[in-house]
C-alpha cells in the first residue's frame, strides 16, 4: 500500500457518499495549490490525467 492510499482511503470513507462537479473539484485543486506551491507539478498532472481519461479509451 502507498502512503497516499491512506489519503484516499480517508477521502472515501469521509466524502465517498458526496456527488460534485468537476467545477467543484477544480475549484478545490486550485485552492490547495494556492496554499500548498510547492504540489503545484502532481496536481497538474493529476488534474491533466483526468481531463484525459476519456482518451485512454479511445485508443483500445
Amino acid at each position: 500500500m502507498y502512503f497516499t492510499d491512506r489519503g484516499i482511503e480517508e477521502l472515501s470513507s469521509r466524502r465517498g457518499e458526496e456527488e460534485f462537479t468537476f467545477e467543484w473539484l477544480a475549484e478545490q485543486l486550485r485552492a490547495f495549490v494556492d496554499l500548498n506551491p510547492d504540489f503545484e507539478v502532481p496536481v497538474e498532472r493529476l488534474a491533466t490525467w483526468l481531463a484525459r481519461l476519456d482518451e485512454e479509451d479511445d485508443e483500445d
